[in-house]
C-alpha cells in the first residue's frame, strides 16, 4: 500500500479561483489547550483539556493579488471565506481522493516578500480562523466553529454536552 500524494490543488477566496497562483498552503494545526494538574494522591501530573488553541491558515500566492490587499483590516472576525481543494492520489490503486477545507476568519498578516524584476513575487498570507471544516470525498470528518463552541470529529460533537450545560 502506497500513501496518497497531493497531485494538485486550488484555493478559492470569496469564490474567486486562484488556480495557477496558489503556490503552497498549510492547513491549520489542531491543538488542544491544556494545563498540567497534579492533585494529592496522584502519581504524577496529567494534562487537563481546556478547549482548542487558536486556528491559523498560512498560504502563499504568486503574482499580485489586489483582492487580498483589500481584505486587510476586515472588521468582522469571520469576514473572509476561503476554500482549499486538494486531489490526493495513490500510485498503487490510482484512486483520487478529494479533500476540501472550508474556512472563515480574517487575514492577520500579509508578507509581500521582495520585488525584483524577473524574479518570482510570492506573498505569504496568514489568516486567523474562527471556522474550519474538513471534507473528504463529500463526508465531513471535522468541523470547528470557535464562536459557536462546536467541535465535531468523525460525526461526534465533542462539545454538545458543554453547550447544553450552559444553555447554548
Amino acid at each position: 500500500m502506497l500513501p496518497a500524494k497531493l497531485k494538485n490543488m486550488n484555493l478559492f477566496l470569496e469564490g474567486v479561483s486562484y488556480l495557477g497562483m496558489i503556490g503552497e498552503l498549510t492547513p491549520p494545526k489542531i491543538s488542544h489547550a491544556t494545563e498540567e494538574w497534579r492533585g494529592g494522591g496522584m502519581l504524577g501530573p496529567v494534562e487537563i483539556d481546556n478547549g482548542l488553541e487558536a486556528l491559523t491558515f498560512e498560504w502563499t500566492l504568486g503574482g499580485y493579488a489586489p483582492q487580498v490587499n483589500s481584505q486587510m483590516g476586515e472588521l468582522a472576525i469571520d469576514g473572509v471565506l476561503l476554500r482549499a481543494m486538494g486531489a490526493f492520489q495513490s500510485d498503487d490503486a490510482g484512486a483520487v481522493t478529494a479533500v476540501e477545507l472550508v474556512m472563515r476568519g480574517r487575514h492577520k498578516e500579509l508578507d509581500r516578500g521582495n520585488w525584483k524584476p524577473g524574479d518570482d513575487t510570492e506573498k505569504k498570507i496568514t489568516t486567523a480562523l474562527t471556522y474550519y471544516k474538513e471534507i473528504i470525498q463529500g463526508i465531513t470528518v471535522m468541523e470547528i466553529d470557535m464562536l459557536a463552541g462546536v467541535y465535531i470529529v468523525g460525526g461526534v460533537d465533542r462539545y454538545a454536552a458543554i453547550r447544553a450545560a450552559i444553555g447554548a
